[in-house]
């Protein structure tokens, strides 16, 4: 079992990275989070479309019959 004094007088890690490994870690992480984000913007764009087609349809005048009994 730990106790508080466990984690305050543990010895520190210092992790030491090259600067090239530092940038190239840096610009995959933001290729991945650019990735993340077309991903979103393709998948909200497809629901808009989708939301959009449902309008068109809602829009659209029904007949009386369909009106009245709330049948489409």
């Amino acid at each position: 079992m730990y106790s508080l004094f466990d984690y305050a007088f543990a010895p520190t890690r210092i992790v030491v990275v090259s600067e090239e490994r530092l940038k190239q870690a840096e610009r995959d992480a933001t290729e991945q989070r650019m990735t993340a984000i077309d991903q979103r913007i393709e998948e909200l764009s497809k629901y808009r479309q989708d939301l959009a087609e449902e309008l068109k349809v809602l829009s659209e005048p029904q007949s009386l019959e369909e009106a009245l009994t709330g049948d489409a």
